[in-house]
């Protein structure tokens, strides 16, 4: 406004024939700048008055100067907020009733450069506006994207913690609960019993005490990796669960696995396991087969617990299904002719 204010004034002294800009004349065009304000919230109501304003303005005896500058303002900010087709049709309409007011106080029709003038000017406003309006949505949609792309990211990463967590906590304390049992009920008769009982909860709680360690210190600091899990261990995996009496038969060897499969068929061994000691009815053998066909690696493990039943889906088998299908594999729980079974395929590249 006040850019408005000074060159109209120093144009009125070269302009023969204008009357000099007085305190109406000035307060003219301040009641034409004043609107745009609120030209945010209210974007055509604004246009409309800033323009009708500066254009009784030229009509006016004062010097001419650049307060077309004003509904410029106005009007790209109508393009940016509403879009160009709504202030593309305002403006014409606004130039449209303006030419007819003109030609009905009695003015003559004429095509001269000022009419050119000012279709350009309408143009590049609209041009402009549209652009502005246009970059300002890509950089919306480029925030929106990364804002989603951050969540989903931190959203797989507390999944991942989760089942981290679940699985060796589940693990551990199914088999302390089991060598608890044992204990309690050879203490009297068996002391030598209890005893080793006794060792097997302090190493399962050693060992679940040092996973949990290291992922609490992955989440405190933000860096490193938690623990890695991985088929190395299955001698350590299979003493627990002969620990809590179960006769564990292996078939086949895993070989060597790409490290995410190798960590996702350690947690699959680790909780259908857990299971078996959880929730079996009475078991007491447990078949663990591995093996590889067409590019796929299999995980099978077979309990004789009597009447098994349908699982209830839980943490444990909705763990396994999500480790699976992040590789692009499966994962089947059901009973089986003389217990139940648990097969996962997960995929892997061969030599």
């Amino acid at each position: 406004m006040a850019f408005v204010l000074a060159v109209t004034t120093a144009a009125g002294h070269f302009q023969a024939g204008a009357r000099h800009l007085d305190v109406p004349g000035y307060g003219w065009l301040v009641v034409a700048a004043l609107p745009l304000l609120l030209a945010r919230r209210f974007p055509l109501p604004v246009f409309l008055v800033t323009f009708g304003a500066t254009l009784a303005y030229y009509w006016s005896d004062y010097p001419n100067g650049p307060a077309l500058l004003l509904p410029t303002i106005a009007l790209l900010v109508l393009t940016r907020r509403r879009g160009p087709l709504v202030a593309g049709i305002t403006a014409t309409a606004t130039l449209l009733v303006a030419f007819a007011g003109y030609l009905i106080a009695g003015g003559a029709i004429t095509f001269d450069a000022r009419a050119g003038l000012l279709v350009a000017w309408l143009a590049a406003v609209l041009g402009i506006g549209t652009a502005v309006r246009n970059r300002s949505a890509a950089i919306s949609a480029a925030r929106e994207r990364a804002a989603e792309h951050q969540y989903r990211m931190a959203e797989q990463e507390r999944l991942r913690i989760a089942r981290e967590v679940h699985d060796v906590v589940a693990h551990s304390l199914a088999m302390i609960n089991v060598q608890a049992g044992v204990a309690a009920h050879v203490a009297d008769r068996r002391p030598e019993q209890a005893v080793e009982a006794l060792r097997a909860i302090k190493e399962a709680s050693a060992s679940a005490l040092a996973d949990l360690r290291a992922t609490v210190a992955v989440l405190r600091s933000g860096q490193g990796l938690g623990p890695a899990p991985s088929l190395r261990r299955l001698d350590e995996l299979l003493d627990h669960a002969r620990a809590a009496g179960l006769t564990v038969r292996v078939h086949g060897s895993p070989g060597e696995l790409p490290a995410p499969v190798d960590g996702a068929a350690y947690r699959i061994l680790q909780e259908s396991l857990t299971n078996v000691v959880r929730h079996a009815a009475d078991p007491s053998e447990v078949d663990v087969s591995f093996g590889r066909s067409d590019g796929m690696f299999s995980l099978r493990v077979k309990d004789n617990g009597r009447n098994p039943g349908t699982p209830t889906p839980g943490n444990g088998l909705r763990g396994m299904s999500e480790r699976a299908a992040a590789l692009g594999g499966s994962v089947r729980a059901a009973p089986v002719d003389g217990g139940f079974e648990v097969r996962a395929e997960l995929p892997v590249k061969e030599a």
